[in-house]
């Protein structure tokens, strides 16, 4: 897996924070879920305060698009990480609603994500829930 900046992995975080809060219910195991995220990308890092920053910026912008700008500038296999990554946080409470399913759509068309790939990656963490 190629390697995110900070800054970046923060950005990512926060659109994760922002998924998970999309149904009003922002639970330990999501936290959980976003924090394995910035692990997997940052190893020497204080998870718990990444995470922190990242529900700061969350709360304070409704902007989609910044988040998105930065994934949109790598590299297949990291997009295909973090639509993974975001399916994990929208179906870690078995169940997907229409607005969770719809910014999926969305983010999917913004970083320039297959719909198709988007729709297998969930399928395959369903099948193994």
């Amino acid at each position: 897996m190629s390697k995110l900046e900070k800054k970046s992995v923060i950005g990512i975080s926060a659109l994760l924070v922002h998924a998970a809060n999309i149904d009003e219910t922002y639970s330990n195991n999501e936290k959980k879920l976003v924090k394995d995220f910035i692990k997997s990308y940052l190893k020497d890092e204080d998870e718990n305060e990444i995470l922190k920053e990242a529900e700061k910026i969350e709360k304070n912008s409704n902007q989609l698009l910044n988040y998105t700008n930065i994934i949109k500038q790598n590299s297949i296999e990291i997009k295909k990480d973090i639509v993974e990554h975001l399916w994990k946080i929208i179906i870690s409470d078995k169940m997907v609603d229409q607005y969770e399913s719809n910014l999926m759509r969305r983010i999917c068309g913004l970083i320039y994500f297959p719909d198709k790939e988007s729709g297998e990656i969930k399928l395959k963490l369903l099948n193994n829930k």
